[in-house]
């Protein structure tokens, strides 16, 4: 553990510097009217006032936030913890409660900053800059003086700090994602460290190219909206359509675990002896309280409470009913037995599928994203599975990068008005709704799933490795055969 806080020190110190060299005033809003001059006509049009966000969205977006905060403690702790075994169930539930806490809080220091401000030079459509360090100019609480973010809408907003606090929770379930990969073998101190290493340099960045843009109220005329395209994040300015993190979310996160499942290694005994659930109740109620959280994911991506919210909640709902049944059903005719296990299985494989295309597509597309999701993601977790060799202990590649790449390779399809979908914005500066051609968007998906499979891969395997080389990933033998539960924490989770 010495280790491990000597590390973070250093990490903290960097963050500071990095501070030290960004320019002192953050930029400005882009909704705050400039002062008038000094010999500026009385008759002169005065400025547009400042938005002023709607009590409806405020509330939307703070339910949908406390949402999204459910969806790692209880319910993927849950859900996780009742998949390993019993004598390391507690080490389970510990590792998603702590890095849900490191990364919201790592997150309010420089992650937002880095993901959700403009960044300069060459580099300003990878990286984010550092104005919004310890959320610096993001509110006067002694002033009662609040920035507002943009939503999708031209004239609305929420408080900025409403959106930190949502963002913040994406960024924190993310992380906790990758730790099913390699559940039941990782030492708790390197889990700790590489969750730094790998938010700062993949999550961050690939946050920052999916989603950041100036918002709506910046694009005033074409000349102002091609300079402002230039500045976004990478991937928005090419077109890619991520409605809740298909990829920046699962696609990252699934690659994560696979690498990790790869370099940790196999656990004791795998493949030789029966590893079984411990707790399939467990399961089957993290998977519950998942499926509900994932409104707010979801939904809460719409930024307000409209008809896009509406949408995304509906898709939400019905995707991942069709996932519980071809999954089953997939079960029942290759396995011979529908499943408990699976049917929780199917229903985080539909919720993963449709988060990128929630409120991209109508409901022709969720019936087919999610009745695909079922069936694409049984095969993840058994045929593609015994393909890779992998000890990817609870699926996380397999449901959630399988289930991401293909949810956002569909949104590409589905997102056509011919199929039901609603199209997109293609005109930001009069907000006209429109589309190019599936083949057209479907290219663009593509290749905004292999930017972030190769990005989240490289930034993964150094960061192990770098872990590996200096305290080291795995536990002794011998704590691995104990359990991990009082190896690494002194504590059971059942007294018998």
């Amino acid at each position: 553990m010495k280790k491990i806080c000597a590390f973070l020190a250093l990490t903290l110190t960097l963050v500071f510097a990095g501070a030290t060299l960004a320019q002192d005033k953050p930029a400005a809003a882009p909704d705050k009217p400039a002062a008038a001059a000094p010999d500026a006509k009385k008759d002169e049009a005065k400025p547009a006032p400042k938005p002023v966000p709607n009590k409806g969205d405020v509330t939307w977006m703070l339910v949908s936030t406390a949402f999204v905060l459910m969806m790692s403690v209880p319910a993927l702790a849950l859900f996780y913890g009742g998949m390993v075994r019993s004598k390391n169930m507690l080490s389970m539930l510990m590792q998603v409660f702590v890095v849900f806490s490191l990364v919201t809080v790592l997150w309010c220091i420089y992650g937002y900053s880095l993901a959700f401000t403009e960044g300069s030079g060459s580099l300003t459509q990878f990286f984010g800059g550092f104005d919004r360090v310890f959320l610096k100019g993001a509110l006067d609480a002694f002033k009662g003086e609040y920035e507002n973010a943009a939503t999708f809408s031209k004239g609305v907003v929420i408080p900025e700090i409403v959106f930190v606090a949502f963002q913040a929770t994406f960024a924190a379930i993310t992380c906790c994602l990758i730790l099913g990969a390699f559940a039941e073998r990782a030492k708790f101190s390197a889990v700790l460290v590489f969750i730094v290493l790998w938010f700062t340099f993949s999550y961050t960045p690939i946050a920052h190219m999916v989603w950041f843009w100036a918002g709506p109220d910046a694009y005033t005329d074409p000349k102002v909206a091609e300079t402002l395209g230039a500045k976004a994040g990478y991937l928005w300015d090419m077109g890619a359509l991520d409605f809740a993190g298909g990829t920046v979310v699962h696609i990252n996160a699934g690659i994560a675990g696979l690498v990790g499942a790869y370099l940790v290694g196999k656990r004791i005994g795998f493949g030789k002896e029966a590893m079984p659930a411990h707790n399939l109740p467990m399961t089957m109620i993290g998977a519950s309280l998942l499926w509900m959280g994932w409104f707010g994911f979801n939904a809460g991506s719409a930024l307000e409470a409209g008809n896009s919210a509406a949408l995304a909640f509906l898709n939400t709902y019905l995707a991942t009913s069709c996932a519980v049944l071809s999954w089953s059903l997939g079960e029942a005719v290759f396995k011979g037995k529908p499943t408990m296990l699976g049917a929780a299985s199917g229903a985080v494989a539909g919720l993963v599928a449709i988060t990128p295309a929630a409120g991209n597509v109508g409901i022709p597309g969720a019936f087919v994203i999610g009745l695909a999701a079922g069936l694409v993601c049984l095969w993840g977790v058994s045929g593609l599975k015994k393909l890779l060799g992998a000890d990817d202990s609870l699926d996380v590649f397999g449901v959630h990068a399988v289930g991401g790449i293909l949810g956002a390779l569909l949104t590409g399809v589905f997102v056509s008005p011919a199929l039901g979908g609603p199209g997109f914005v293609t005109d930001w500066v009069t907000v006209k709704q429109g589309f190019t051609s599936i083949g057209e968007q479907l290219w663009i998906q593509a290749k905004a799933v292999g930017i972030t499979i190769i990005w989240s891969g490289v930034v993964a395997f150094v960061s192990y490795k770098l872990v590996d080389l200096t305290i080291g990933l795995r536990v002794a033998e011998e704590d691995e055969r104990e359990g991990l539960d009082t190896a690494s924490h002194g504590e059971a989770a059942y007294r018998m």
